[in-house]
């Protein structure tokens, strides 16, 4: 087994974790398919080509050359209602996200038809390198064709990163052995369960257990190996994974349901996740980070009326911050080791980390330069000067939105000023 460290960010209440949900709008139409529309991005970056790599260990780098990339999973609609146009990625550099380095992934090019039927759904889920080549891979989700009898279709689908990005998707190979009972194999969660240095992935299974897949997958979807499906104090496994008690195996947080309520911290070991660390109390959503009181990392449980806080994970001594905090982030942005916490929901709140634990003294909120409904996309570091970064969108109903990169600063959380800003109506020109 090998030591890992990873960068941690909120896990959300819907599952979608890493990844960058935008604006919660509607997609957009396909590039290839869209005709004159009212929100052409006439100012939109110049394309630029794809930066070709030869592969890295840094996350979200699709194309391999060391820089993180982003994912964006909802763009802006040309006009309401609009069907799925698929996912965008703007490519990283030295200097963070390059809005012209852009690729759209839609289903028409990219997804894997089944039985012919092209999916009309395409979101991501989550990444991570599950071949072990050095390009991190994308998991999405589709809609497969069914009839409601039996055990349904796989909809998760891979497109496994490249020198050029994300290639042509192929459906996530699952045991027959390793499902249970007829619900839709979703939510994936990617991590090293097992301590041997290759990501695999547990999927929800169905009435309290999880399908765990080990990896590495093959280019066919494949994984190494799968067995039973592992019994689960919950029915919604919830990423990002991490390795809470410093043990060399990852963890995961695991939702009774999909919505509010219940989680608790599953551990991993040589059998992959299989036993349960500790039970976390209900909330919106649970960040894990390190946020001072321990060896372990701690949770950040968000509920309408304040946070509570479990330090020293499995332990999980306990805490509360004054504060509600719907939707939770943790990075370090100022590099002393301890994380921020970062509060979103009808704004964008950073609680400064300390070695008792996040503080309101200090707290920020970040000012996004045009007006509308802020949210959290991601946090990370996409400089790569080891310091997080926040990424938040801004929406002006479904056909407008400004996407703001905040450099973290060891001068204090993230920065006033943002240093990359763009809409992600780009992806609305061919």
């Amino acid at each position: 087994m090998r030591l890992r460290r990873h960068t941690l960010t909120g896990t959300a209440a819907a599952g979608c974790l890493l990844l960058l949900t935008a604006c919660g709008h509607d997609a957009a139409p396909a590039a290839e398919d869209a005709g004159p529309t009212p929100v052409r991005a006439a100012e939109a970056p110049a394309l630029l080509p794809v930066p070709r790599g030869r592969g890295s260990e840094v996350p979200d780098d699709f194309n391999g050359d060391g820089h993180r990339d982003l994912v964006l999973d909802d763009l802006v609609t040309a006009e309401s209602h609009a069907d799925d146009a698929g996912i965008g990625i703007v490519y990283g550099s030295p200097g963070g996200p390059v809005p012209g380095a852009r690729q759209l992934l839609t289903p028409k090019r990219h997804a894997a038809p089944t039985d012919g039927q092209v999916p009309a759904v395409f979101e991501a889920e989550a990444s991570c390198d599950l071949d072990g080549d050095g390009f991190t891979d994308l998991v999405v989700t589709t809609d497969p064709p069914y009839d409601g009898r039996g055990r349904p279709p796989v909809p998760l689908q891979i497109l496994f990163g490249s020198p050029s990005g994300p290639a042509r998707a192929v459906p996530l190979a699952v045991p027959s052995r390793a499902r249970y009972g007829n619900d839709w194999p979703e939510r994936p969660v990617c991590g090293d369960f097992d301590g041997d240095g290759a990501e695999d992935l547990v999927v929800h299974a169905s009435a309290g257990r999880l399908s765990y897949l080990r990896g590495p997958f093959t280019r066919k979807g494949a994984p190494a190996r799968a067995g039973a499906p592992v019994p689960s104090p919950g029915e919604a496994p919830t990423g990002p994974a991490a390795d809470v008690n410093r043990d060399g195996y990852d963890d995961l947080v695991v939702r009774t349901s999909a919505g509010p309520g219940d989680a608790a911290v599953v551990l991993g070991g040589p059998d992959g996740p299989a036993r349960t660390g500790v039970t976390l109390p209900a909330g919106v959503d649970v960040a894990l980070g390190s946020f001072g009181r321990g060896e372990a990392l701690d949770a950040a449980v968000g509920t309408v009326d304040a946070t509570a806080l479990r330090y020293d994970l499995p332990t999980a001594a306990r805490g509360t911050l004054d504060t509600p905090g719907s939707m939770l982030d943790a990075a370090d942005f100022d590099g002393d080791g301890l994380s921020e916490l970062v509060a979103g929901g009808s704004g964008v709140r950073v609680y400064p980390g300390s070695r008792t634990g996040p503080t309101t003294r200090g707290a920020i909120t970040v000012r996004p330069a045009t007006t509308g409904t802020t949210r959290v996309l991601t946090v990370g570091d996409f400089d790569g000067d080891g310091l997080a970064d926040l990424v938040v969108c801004t929406a002006q109903g479904d056909t407008k939105d400004t996407v703001e990169v905040h450099r973290g600063t060891a001068k204090g959380t993230v920065t006033a000023e943002p240093a990359v800003t763009f809409s992600t109506s780009q992806f609305l020109t061919p």
